[in-house]
């Protein structure tokens, strides 16, 4: 009975969670698409959760070190709603790149530098 009332207070955090999917989609799908406004709540919602969870992370070891059981709980609680946010989100994610292939987030390529490159000369007349 305690984790459900723990749970009722991070009501707040789901519920500003969903506020915020609603307004990103609702602008983004009716200044674009609502295939752009889904990649777009995907990556605003990935970085969202993870960074919520690093931070709620790092706040409940602090209150392991500290023998905070009370708080250690309470944040606890909210560190395993951003968590489970973060599963959704890639799930979601993992849904949208199946259905729409195209959409799938593009891979930055390395440059690699091959051979021996040219060595310049100390003078600005290259022809002599």
């Amino acid at each position: 009975m305690g984790a459900i009332l723990r749970l009722m207070q991070c009501l707040p955090l789901v519920v500003a969670l969903v506020v915020l999917a609603c307004l990103i989609y609702l602008v983004v799908a009716y200044t674009q698409s609502p295939n752009r406004a889904k990649e777009v709540l995907i990556k605003v919602f990935t970085a969202l959760n993870g960074a919520l969870s690093i931070a709620l992370g790092l706040i409940c070891l602090y209150c392991l070190a500290e023998g905070n059981q009370g708080m250690f709980e309470f944040f606890g609680m909210f560190l395993a709603v951003a968590a489970i946010a973060l599963l959704i989100t890639r799930i979601c994610r993992a849904v949208f790149v199946h259905k729409h292939p195209n959409y799938e987030f593009k891979r930055v390529r390395a440059r690699i530098k091959r051979g021996k490159q040219k060595e310049k000369s100390g003078t600005y007349n290259e022809w002599e």
